[in-house]
């Protein structure tokens, strides 16, 4: 199915081929002069473009060299009459025409052909774009490494749930893996043939990921000189992954939820609303439900995205796959660096398997190339990372005495106690104490006290600081 522009001034014939390419599933709107056509062309983004080369005032030919500054990838059929044929072919070896159709009996039955080769075409050229942007390795199964019952457990999810369309919310801390796991339930399921596209919303301001995920048309603000399509469009019938879902504005969680809902796009400055084929995959380190209690993440589009939810458990919880992890990384990043490293010390690998990793896989990973690279000899030695501190806005609040020793683990309640009171005393203070060791940076502070930036402004507005 394509989104079809038919241009062409006799209206008989774009009722024609509207009707014929309708029942072939196609969607199609026509025009009747190269003026609209290339309004319409401005406006939404076509797969195919039929048009007739001889037009009063703006004909085909500059209709075609619009499309093709417009809109790059949209494939140009021209309809010809015999006296255009010179035209038609000069158009064709020029490389801006997809195909030519002289007019007349059978026309129909060779526009259709030429219709399902443009798209064929279009569609490869989409592909082969996600593929070189999602450059790594399609992932499988086996790129899940381990063998610990959490990590079978996981794995047996995905086997579950990858033949199913459902959308999946992946939450698991910083470094476990949830791309991984991502790109697994695409590898394994009917959509493995198709993009697997994925974007980390915490690494676009708000406009710039709504031109990202959804396109653009021409003029639709300064600097789009040319039709975009969107990672939505990019990613249809494959996945799109979600990553950083939390970073997400809540006015882009709006738009989120309406594609979400209506199974269409509509480019930013675009009129037309595009349908889409994709199955959406999103993934948090984040306490989303605490976000939702916050009023910083929608809940209407929490129920929608966590339809199944998956959980990747941190590295310390299963430590049995600690050991071969470290073998996997050193087979992996040994022979690029050169080394004939053959084993890993004893003391090494037992300081490894007891140390907790808070950045999880990705931290043992660094740590391991990071070994690898400094290793002389066959044996590998690694140093553990410098610890760093997992709370030093509370640490220093503590030291304070702002939590009060009376509330240790061991000593009774005090009477009186209101706790909400208490743990807003709590948060207050914390947050006053980060702002003063950040010199007042917003950002920086909601660093210091590992909650999101937005978490952050929503407390200082609470506490009015």
């Amino acid at each position: 199915m394509a989104n079809i522009l038919i241009c062409d001034d006799e209206r008989s014939i774009c009722e024609m081929l509207d009707i014929a390419l309708r029942r072939e599933g196609h969607r199609i709107e026509t025009v009747n002069s190269g003026a609209d056509g290339k309004k319409k062309i401005d406006g939404a983004l076509y797969d195919v473009i039929i048009t007739d080369i001889k037009m009063p005032r703006i004909d085909g030919i500059e209709v075609l060299s619009h499309a093709h500054q417009v809109s790059p990838d949209t494939a140009v059929i021209l309809i010809t009459a015999v006296d255009d044929y010179d035209a038609a072919v000069k158009a064709v070896k020029a490389g801006g025409a997809s195909d030519y159709i002289r007019k007349g009996p059978g026309m129909v039955d060779e526009i259709k052909l030429a219709i399902r080769r443009s798209v064929e075409k279009v569609t490869l050229s989409r592909q082969n774009f996600a593929f070189k942007r999602d450059a790594a390795t399609r992932n499988s199964l086996d790129n899940i490494v381990g063998v610990s019952a959490a990590i079978e457990k996981l794995k047996q999810t995905i086997r579950t749930i990858a033949s199913t369309s459902s959308t999946i919310l992946i939450n698991g801390e910083s470094g476990t893996g949830k791309e991984l796991v991502a790109r697994a339930i695409h590898v394994c399921s009917p959509r493995a043939a198709e993009p697997f596209v994925s974007v980390n919303c915490g690494a676009f301001p708000e406009t710039l990921l709504e031109s990202e995920l959804f396109g653009y048309v021409r003029g639709a603000f300064t600097g789009a000189n040319q039709n975009k399509r969107g990672l939505f469009e990019v990613a249809d019938a494959g996945t799109i992954f979600l990553d950083e879902i939390s970073e997400m504005s809540v006015t882009m969680q709006v738009k989120l939820l309406r594609v979400l809902q209506e199974r269409t796009v509509r480019p930013v400055g675009g009129t037309n609303e595009i349908p889409i084929d994709v199955r959406v995959i999103a993934a948090t380190n984040r306490d989303l439900d605490r976000q939702v209690t916050e009023n910083t993440f929608r809940e209407d589009l929490y129920y929608r995205l966590s339809v199944i939810p998956i959980s990747v458990p941190p590295l310390r919880d299963r430590r049995e796959d600690i050991q071969i992890l470290v073998n996997h990384f050193l087979k992996k990043y040994a022979p690029g660096a050169g080394k004939s490293i053959i084993r890993v010390n004893g003391p090494s690998l037992d300081a490894l398997c007891g140390y907790e990793w808070p950045g999880n896989v990705r931290q043992l990973e660094n740590t391991v190339e990071r070994a690898v690279a400094l290793e002389s000899s066959e044996e590998l030695h690694v140093e553990l990372p410098v610890e760093r501190p997992k709370a030093r806005a509370a640490a220093a609040a503590a030291g304070a005495g702002l939590l009060g020793s009376e509330m240790t683990s061991s000593a009774a309640l005090p009477e009186g106690l209101e706790m909400e009171k208490y743990v807003a005393d709590i948060e207050r203070s914390l947050l006053t104490t980060a702002l003063r060791q950040s010199n007042g940076i917003q950002t920086r502070a909601a660093d210091l006290l590992h909650i999101s930036y937005r978490s952050f402004r929503h407390l200082m507005k609470k506490y009015e600081l």
